[in-house]
């Protein structure tokens, strides 16, 4: 029987309604993140702009995945829900850098989706996913 356990790193701030991260076994399920920081009693979106919410995006899903023990190359599934198609296309180049950079060279199953909008007003990419733990 696998007992599940909550992740919720302190840096993400207080979920209110879900949990950040459930670890069931050697898997680790991700909560869809926001590229937003905690704000008071809630979150601020840290910018208009769509890279950098991308990029504060996977780091808080990498914010989950180092608080249960993992690493990056330990993510091994990933869906990406943004608002704007184009905005993402335009935003290419800033992307990869971001990605590199907190990614480095692994690429998991990855999954685009455009949505009409997120529960967050202003955010633009929302990101789950799934990790494989040691």
């Amino acid at each position: 029987m696998v007992n599940p356990k909550l992740v919720n790193p302190p840096a993400l701030g207080k979920p209110v309604g879900f949990t950040h991260g459930v670890q069931a076994g050697n898997l680790l399920f991700i909560a869809g993140q926001i590229g937003a920081e905690p704000h008071g009693e809630g979150l601020r979106v840290v910018s208009p702009d769509f890279a950098p919410q991308f990029d504060a995006a996977l780091g808080n899903v990498l914010e989950v995945v180092h608080a249960a023990g993992g690493k990056a190359s330990s993510v091994v599934e990933m869906t990406l829900f943004v608002t704007d198609l184009e905005a993402y296309r335009a935003a290419r180049g800033a992307l990869g850098e971001a990605w590199k950079r907190r990614m480095g060279r692994h690429y998991p199953a990855v999954t685009l989706v455009e949505v009409s909008g997120l529960l967050e007003p202003g955010a633009l990419v929302e990101i789950r996913a799934v990790a494989a733990l040691e």
